[in-house]
């Protein structure tokens, strides 16, 4: 699919927007499946894509042509960047009781000149700061990441250590959601139930419980699963679960069946239902380094030494992302918040309404309701 220009697709920016950065959030995250050996994956594909198009605008040449083919558009577009201005402050926005806050930090070798232009434009790009590095100590992978973390406080430019050779950059993207449902599920109805393990053991997880009306549907795929979608509070973002509709299924078969059309499907797809919902509470969280994942999407030249042009951010050559961190978590509880476990528990009764029951291995995706841009994608 080569890059969105003005004329290179039809329909509205808004749908042709959303088509590419689903197209590579489904992309990252089956290569992430292929490539990352946990039994629990996290990912916000927008914040990956935000920070690639951070690194587009000091790329050159074939570096910035091959990020252009990943993300499948160009963010110095004319009509592209409002779009991307606009989607950068939705995902930095807390409201009405959610929390979702990204920070990138571009941690570039101490004595490289940085070109004003780049400079302007990247400290005003997605919460980014960027920092300058001596890289002259090893293995301090912790520290970036700790200190881009601390950056969703608002942190300042200032020295921070790293290893290597000169002329290097360490891209480093942390990002953290943790929401109110608009209807919160009840603490006396988490009770501890089974759930069964890929491998087919099972254990005790607290499960939540809700009679509630949602947005349900199967799919007619060789496949069958069922998708659910349950509401934030404000109803700006939702949480899309879906699960294998046979117990015998692997979610492996579900993932395989994944792409940016038939998430798009699901908006249309889904009736209003009212159903039994079960949805185990957790806390999740992933690091990885995206250096051993991007080249499968085609990103190879901007961590070369020798093939990357970064002239867009200094005019010494040589400049290239020796590495790149992505750190994401999320929490799931009864309110969205932390809260202590319940003291009371009450026997469910029994209802002839339908039910979703996550007691097994699911993907659930965090999506922008009035984009329908996914933000996150878990197993």
């Amino acid at each position: 699919v080569p890059p969105f220009t003005a004329q290179s697709h039809g329909g509205s920016l808004q749908d042709n927007m959303r088509e590419l950065h689903n197209r590579f959030a489904v992309s990252l995250y089956q290569t992430l499946t292929e490539t990352e050996n946990n039994s629990n994956l996290i990912v916000s594909p927008v914040s990956v894509s935000l920070s690639l198009g951070l690194l587009q605008l000091g790329a050159r040449g074939s570096t910035l042509a091959q990020l252009e083919e990943a993300l499948g558009y160009n963010m110095n577009d004319v009509q592209v960047q409002p779009f991307l201005v606009h989607l950068q402050g939705s995902v930095g926005n807390s409201s009405q009781g959610m929390w979702l806050q990204q920070a990138t930090a571009l941690f570039i070798q101490s004595g490289v000149q940085l070109l004003s232009e780049f400079k302007h434009h990247a400290e005003a790009w997605a919460n980014t700061r960027l920092v300058r590095s001596s890289f002259s100590q090893p293995n301090q992978t912790h520290t970036l990441v700790g200190y881009s973390a601390s950056l969703h406080g608002g942190g300042s430019q200032g020295e921070a250590p790293w290893w290597g050779q000169r002329l290097q950059m360490a891209l480093v993207n942390t990002v953290a959601f943790r929401g109110i449902w608009q209807k919160q599920f009840l603490f006396t109805n988490t009770q501890n139930l089974p759930f069964t393990l890929t491998d087919g053991s099972a254990v005790k997880v607290p499960m939540m419980y809700q009679a509630t009306e949602v947005n349900f549907g199967k799919t007619a795929s060789e496949q069958r699963y069922t998708v659910v979608e349950l509401p934030y509070l404000g109803r700006s973002l939702s949480l899309l679960l879906a699960l294998p509709s046979d117990r015998k299924t692997p979610l492996s078969s579900l993932e395989a069946q994944l792409s940016p059309r038939q998430v798009a499907s699901w908006d249309t797809g889904l009736r209003r239902t009212k159903m039994d919902v079960f949805l185990p509470k957790f806390k999740m969280q992933n690091k990885f380094n995206l250096r051993s994942v991007l080249p499968s999407v085609g990103i190879i030249d901007a961590f070369s030494p020798t093939a990357a042009d970064f002239t867009g951010i200094s005019v010494e050559e040589g400049l290239y992302v020796s590495e790149a961190f992505h750190e994401a978590s999320i929490e799931v509880t009864e309110d969205g918040t932390k809260a202590a476990a319940a003291t009371a528990m009450v026997l469910l009764k029994r209802s002839r309404a339908p039910v979703f029951k996550a007691d097994r291995p699911f993907v659930f995706i965090l999506r922008q309701v009035n984009t329908g841009i996914e933000l996150g994608s878990f197993i």
